[in-house]
């Protein structure tokens, strides 16, 4: 057996395992008819995983000045003059298939150097016949605009209830898969509550619908749920991960900053629907509108979110220059789902964005008013340009703001320099290392910037955004809002639509509601309907074993969804079905409990922030969102919890499963606090312990527990009450925590007793999982 063999003997082992990970990756639907294929969806992920790092867009890192990423380049003679790398019909006269195929270290490709890989038997297969069928190259599918696709046929009409469903069931029948059935009234309502408000339905709300055997009832609840004031707080949290919104300028000397303002803001335009595209407009450029409001220009906050430092002996000039690339890396991530930073030291090696397209767009940022450096530690809580809002203006203007007192808010603000900064172009990314002077363009790759159209300024940069021709934006917001309502998006890579980032696993639903979306006017609630709508959202999260072996991860939705609620939502349900939870909208962050001596323990002891001073009263028991978010020191109960850091722009959060998490919910403050004052509150009155354990299950898990819960919950208080009535000073000490006043005239031991059972049922994976 010759070296030859060998090599696709071993490969053969492996190759069934690498193909169906690969062919995961392609959207059967975007595929040529017949056995033709797509350079976008099948070949491209090769070349870019494989050979663009040296000959792709980066021409500082290009090899033998061949370029595989453009069809001229790829067609054209070699630099040695010796044959062509692709010719097309012809994979033996083509170099790239020579020595893909190869088994001669010197020859071969990708090189050992390289520590690329080889390409496995599969990939080999595909660039053979591709070059065979012609070589035909493709626009990224990410820059070209979306279009709507007609819906596809499929085998159970019945089954669908909006046009999601047609995509999403003619992928199923394509792997042979069937949808689940439909959730049960119990698990639906519990889904749709936590996906609209980030919180659990009161046991009002859930009594209701399961009483309602009308038609239209999951409708109806649906738009219940979606016109309350805390829909528009579930929805600002993933908006302020994307903006990296923190109450602190992070760096070393970390002192508190007054950005809540623009929070309040932000609950607000979701809560009165404002239009997508006018939510991007202003946040980008509120300033620049013809007679610019207040809170158009508050609304620019959104870029001035980013860490700031307040050390004294920095390079002004330096930090100045951070801060833009800041506003350019969110802008790019958050709003376009690419990764431009590339761009900031070099050519991109994958995405076709050259160096300088990267500083033609920073180019945007680099005219504001702010400055590196604005006076030493403690100078004030906002940094130029500053927008002071009075109190007559909160109470007659911007009545969104929940301000406390009569003090004016300071927030930072976006505002041009009155002289026009040149931009260079940085060599190697460093800030006083200036090279060519450039202008103010968008992205080419992605959408032409026609400068007769739109003005070289941030105000035309918002404009090209959300033009209906930009092909990312509204496939950018939708995806994110798939990942947010389905746990993970259509595109995986949420940050990542370029050559690198995942393949769609449903492109032709993906264009239909980027499409659909705009047509309607960029309408956020009636897309956030749309989904919770589905027949694909009301399925089961039941897993057979047949699901299981085709689509482990559920990435073709034949199943609900079934994932642990976001860290915010966490200690909203565990305060809202205790009643603890302080139901008030907006208004500055509060620190509720936490672990002495932490703060003090990492900070640089100066500033307001030096020592961790715990609210009182209902500031205690304010939803997630609003607890205060130091950058050096995030709240360690979220963090563990997979809360963003918020140091930087954060469209997609990890998923992690560790011990420490179910250390918290045994031992956080507020979980034996709302379980204490919900014992105390239930272990009165003279109804039986089945029934109110009964109550308590349905009230926190949202459905009426099962025999055998009922009756290992119902032994375990007989345990505990046992225990505490022997000794009743230990049921004290379990009682003794939180601030909240005690029940008067209360039997310890029964409370005691209930408010373990309670903590138990808070500890219940159930509990903090969306299924």
């Amino acid at each position: 057996m010759n070296a030859s063999h060998v090599r696709y003997w071993i490969l053969a082992t492996v190759v069934i395992g690498i193909s169906i990970v690969f062919w995961t990756r392609i959207p059967s639907g975007k595929k040529s008819s017949g056995n033709d294929i797509s350079y976008s969806f099948q070949i491209r992920p090769v070349l870019s995983d494989k050979c663009f790092a040296c000959h792709g867009p980066d021409a500082n890192k290009r090899e033998a000045g061949l370029r595989l990423d453009v069809a001229d380049n790829a067609y054209a003679k070699l630099k040695d003059g010796k044959g062509f790398a692709i010719v097309p019909g012809n994979p033996a006269a083509s170099e790239v298939y020579r020595r893909i195929t190869s088994v001669d270290p010197e020859y071969q490709m990708p090189t050992p150097e390289s520590h690329l890989g080889l390409l496995n038997e599969n990939e080999i297969d595909l660039i053979k016949n591709w070059i065979a069928q012609g070589a035909r190259y493709e626009q990224h599918w990410a820059f070209s605009v979306p279009k709507q696709s007609p819906l596809p046929e499929m085998s159970n009409q019945s089954w669908t209830k909006n046009e999601i469903d047609y995509f999403v069931l003619a992928k199923m029948d394509g792997l042979g898969l069937e949808p689940n059935e439909v959730a049960s009234k119990e698990q639906l309502l519990k889904r749709v509550s936590i996906d609209l408000t980030g919180l659990v339905p009161s046991l009002d709300l859930q009594r209701r619908f399961m009483n309602d055997k009308s038609e239209g009832a999951y409708e109806r609840i649906v738009d219940e749920l979606i016109s309350q004031k805390a829909y528009g707080e579930k929805m600002a949290i993933h908006w302020l991960d994307v903006a990296r919104f923190a109450d602190s300028y992070g760096y070393q000397n970390d002192d508190a900053r007054t950005q809540w303002a623009w929070r309040d803001w932000v609950i607000h335009a979701f809560n009165r629907n404002m239009s997508y595209d006018q939510f991007l407009v202003w946040q980008l450029a509120g300033d620049m509108l013809p007679n610019a409001s207040k809170e158009q220009i508050l609304a620019t906050a959104f870029l001035r979110n980013h860490k700031i430092t307040e050390e004294d002996g920095v390079i002004p000039e330096e930090y100045r220059v951070e801060y833009h690339l800041d506003k350019t890396r969110t802008f790019s991530s958050g709003l376009l789902g690419l990764t431009v930073e590339c761009a900031q030291c070099h050519d991109h090696k994958y995405d076709p964005v050259s160096q300088e397209d990267y500083y033609r767009l920073f180019a945007f940022f680099n005219t504001s008013k702010e400055k590196g450096f604005d006076g030493s530690a403690g100078s004030g809580p906002a940094k130029t340009p500053v927008l002071t809002i009075s109190s007559a203006e909160v109470k007659n203007l911007l009545t969104f703001i929940n301000s406390k007192d009569t003090s004016r808010i300071t927030v930072s603000v976006m505002g041009e320099d009155e002289t026009l900064r040149p931009t260079h172009i940085l060599n190697r990314g460093v800030y006083d290392a200036p090279g060519k002077v450039v202008t103010a363009s968008a992205l080419p790759a992605v959408m032409k910037f026609d400068s007769s159209k739109y003005s070289r300024d941030r105000l035309g940069l918002a404009k090209w955004t959300v033009s209906k021709e930009n092909p990312l934006t509204a496939r950018v917001f939708v995806n994110q809002i798939w990942q947010e309502i389905f746990g993970r998006g259509l595109v995986k890579s949420t940050g990542d639509f370029g050559m690198q980032g995942d393949l769609p696993t449903h492109p032709e639903l993906l264009d239909w509601l980027a499409v659909d979306f705009m047509k309607h006017g960029w309408d956020v609630k009636r897309l956030v309907k749309q989904m919770v709508t589905s027949a694909t959202y009301r399925q089961s999260s039941k897993l057979s074993g047949e699901k299981k072996e085709k689509d482990p991860e559920n990435i073709y939705l034949s199943r609900g969804s079934r994932y642990r609620v976001p860290a915010e939502s966490i200690r909203d349900i565990v305060l809202s079905t205790s009643g603890l939870l302080n139901p008030e909208i907006g208004g500055p962050s509060v620190k509720p409990y936490q672990p002495k001596g932490i703060w003090e323990a990492t900070t640089a002891n100066r500033g307001s922030l030096a020592r961790y001073i715990q609210d009182k009263g209902g500031d205690l028991y304010r939803r997630g969102l609003y607890t205060f978010i130091k950058l050096t020191l995030p709240p360690p109960s979220m963090i563990i919890f997979d809360a963003s850091n918020r140091d930087h722009c954060e469209v997609k959060r990890q998923k992690t499963n560790t011990p420490l998490q179910a250390l918290v919910m045994l031992n956080d403050p507020t979980v034996l606090e709302a379980s204490r004052v919900l014992a105390e509150r239930m272990s009165t009155g003279k109804v039986s312990v089945d029934d109110k354990i009964e109550e308590l299950f349905q009230r926190i898990v949202c459905r009426k527990p099962t025999e055998g819960e009922m009756q290992v919950l119902v032994a375990y208080y007989n345990e505990e009450l046992a225990t505490f009535s022997k000794d009743t000073h230990k049921a004290k000490t379990v009682l003794n925590v939180g601030d909240r006043t005690h029940e008067k005239r209360l039997d310890v031991s029964r409370a005691a007793a209930l408010m373990r059972v309670i903590s138990t049922i808070y500890n219940m994976e159930e509990t903090i999982t969306k299924s």
